[in-house]
């Protein structure tokens, strides 16, 4: 049966959003093989400099939770333009900076603008977008998600060897610049704007909870670990923050600053969960596998960052596949491929020492890169299902908040483990394989969950609402 063609205006917000979004992804990671060369020409220390990224993550987890209220007083679009020219602004402030502090200042302008784009962007495609159209679309959104972590330090490599540090944000002007454009021209006009009223409360535990529990979660990977006062004291307060939010969003529910009534529905909260794990998966295994290519196999930053291509090609290809799959499949059968697959992947780096030849974990990276490319696309879409339109922004921002805090979860776990067990062993060959195993153990977690999501193919799933069944004639003659 011949495939329908994807709706022109679902689209086009597509392409528009993915050309601008992919920088901010790029971001989160395209900086932490420059934190040497940043270290000596800003003339800081290794603990100031590495606030170029913590600065940048906490931001993003600043203004998370508010994307749902912005994105109601002023409309998708434009809020979508200002975040992205917020971030355009950022990036060319930090290419100019000229002290660790004006940097970090100026990473945190940039987070600021990124963490209003990243729900957005899909909010906006699951809002435009009905039926098969939204499993074929959320294929293009998840890409940056899927790839941008792990091609991320590559690029920044590549950089790094042909010019300054500066030009690692300067690469993003072009990008930002042509998302401008093809948001204003692509993107569908807004509605009129809702003057709702912004739960201060809400607002007052989520935000600040968010960054305690981050900003704990990032200093784990000093000596110590979890029994620091710095990382302990932030992420209890910001766990009883977060909890003292749960509460308060009980009882507030549509009115506050994120519906907490999209959990009820078992395929939202399963890919949350799901969401979770990945996160620390990829996340954590972005940390781990520079350090083993680095320190156990002597390789340098640049030639770290060139031998996780083959997974950024992994999760490139896995795309197409993955959207074929879940139009003949379910997205629970799907999903336990693809975990499987990273898994099965992620063992024989588990058994490695300083002589395993290289060709063979090559291999592996590829196929742990088609297992999460595969997982990403089935979890995003299932995520929805069944949501009425005005729920589709807190599901968003659940399933964003979901993803940053897995993937800070499973670098400071890792980092810990890692630390640990070299300090307990005495063979750094030894604590890789421990480090690995614990990563296995996040998928195989995974694994059980998945069985939670829908087990329909995506063809009989209820992936639309009935106001978007009724519409759907309308906008097939409007065509």
């Amino acid at each position: 049966m011949a495939t329908t063609p994807i709706d022109r205006t679902a689209l086009r917000t597509a392409i528009a959003v993915l050309v601008g979004g992919v920088t901010v992804i790029l971001d989160s990671t395209i900086v932490s093989v420059a934190l040497h060369d940043l270290q000596a020409d800003l003339g800081a220390d290794v603990g100031t400099i590495q606030w170029v990224s913590t600065a940048y993550l906490l931001a993003l987890g600043v203004v998370i939770p508010v994307v749902g209220w912005l994105q109601g007083r002023l409309g998708a679009k434009r809020l979508w333009m200002a975040a992205l020219a917020v971030f355009l602004a950022g990036s060319v402030l930090c290419s100019l900076a000229w002290a660790p502090a004006a940097l970090i200042g100026f990473r945190v302008l940039q987070g600021l603008g990124g963490g209003a784009m990243m729900p957005l962007m899909v909010t906006m495609v699951m809002q435009v977008a009905t039926g098969p159209d939204r499993t074929r679309l959320m294929s293009t959104i998840a890409l940056p998600a899927a790839v941008g972590p792990i091609l991320g330090p590559v690029i920044g490599g590549l950089i790094l060897g042909a010019g300054s540090w500066r030009w690692l944000f300067l690469v993003n002007v072009p990008l930002c610049l042509a998302g401008l454009v093809l948001a204003a021209r692509m993107i569908p006009a807004d509605a009129p704007a809702r003057r709702t009223r912004l739960d201060i409360v809400g607002l007052a535990l989520l935000s600040p909870g968010l960054v305690a529990l981050l900003w704990g979660l990032s200093n784990v990977s000093g000596a110590g670990g979890f029994g620091r006062a710095d990382v302990l004291a932030p992420m209890l307060g910001g766990a009883a923050l977060l909890a003292a939010f749960v509460i308060w969003a009980r009882h507030r529910r549509a009115a506050a600053l994120v519906d907490l009534d999209v959990l009820r529905s078992r395929p939202t909260w399963a890919a949350t969960a799901l969401l979770f794990l990945s996160g620390a998966a990829l996340y954590g295994a972005m940390i781990i596998l520079p350090l083993y290519w680095q320190q156990l196999r002597g390789f340098d930053a640049l030639g770290a960052g060139l031998l996780l291509m083959p997974q950024g090609a992994g999760s490139l290809l896995s795309r197409t596949i993955a959207v074929r799959m879940l139009e003949r499949s379910s997205a629970r059968a799907v999903a336990l491929l693809g975990f499987g697959l990273v898994a099965a992947a992620t063992v024989p780096f588990a058994f490695t020492g300083a002589h395993t030849p290289v060709w063979w974990l090559l291999v592996a990276l590829f196929a742990r890169g088609l297992g999460l490319g595969t997982v990403v696309i089935p979890l995003m879409t299932v995520a929805f299902v069944g949501l009425e339109q005005a729920q589709v922004p807190h599901a968003s921002t659940v399933t964003r908040i979901a993803q940053q805090i897995g993937g800070s979860v499973g670098v400071a776990l890792l980092a810990v483990v890692l630390a640990s067990s070299a300090r307990s062993t005495g063979s750094l060959a030894k604590a890789f394989d421990i480090t690995f195993w614990w990563t296995v153990g996040f998928t195989g977690v995974a694994i059980l969950l998945a069985l939670a999501l829908p087990g329909r193919p995506a063809a009989e799933t209820p992936t639309t609402t009935a106001a978007e069944r009724r519409s759907r004639p309308a906008t097939a003659a409007a065509g």
